[in-house]
């Protein structure tokens, strides 16, 4: 089952998706610190439950992890909405009260998404 992130795993994503390159966690405890205290051991500890769950690859470089997620933030906001529907029983009801809270913007968006030839493996 697909769950949101906690939300040191949400501000650790957050930077990864946001940089779009691989970072250690050396990097990203220096970033995290520019807006509060966190240790180093926390977020090592936090990146390699992450990259247990399949959110994050590394590799190793020298004696460090280099971390990169395994999908966008679109992707991973695209799974979240699908799980969330998958829990209704009546899906086109949700779907339709989905639809009437969105922006004309995102409705637009929503059009031109659904004008696109779908791949076979977007499920």
């Amino acid at each position: 089952m697909l769950r949101g992130f906690g939300d040191l795993e949400a501000e650790i994503m957050d930077r990864f998706w946001a940089w779009g390159r691989p970072a250690t966690v050396r990097r990203v405890v220096d970033d995290l610190r520019r807006e509060r205290a966190v240790a180093y051991t926390t977020v090592t500890t936090v990146a390699d439950i992450l990259h247990t769950k399949g959110w994050l690859r590394r590799d190793k470089v020298g004696r460090a992890w280099m971390y990169e997620p395994t999908c966008t933030r679109e992707e991973y906001t695209a799974r979240l909405m699908h799980q969330a529907l998958e829990t209704s029983q009546d899906r086109a009801g949700a779907l339709l009260h989905f639809v009437d809270r969105i922006s004309g913007d995102e409705a637009s968006a929503l059009l031109a998404a659904l004008a696109q030839p779908r791949s076979t493996d977007a499920r």
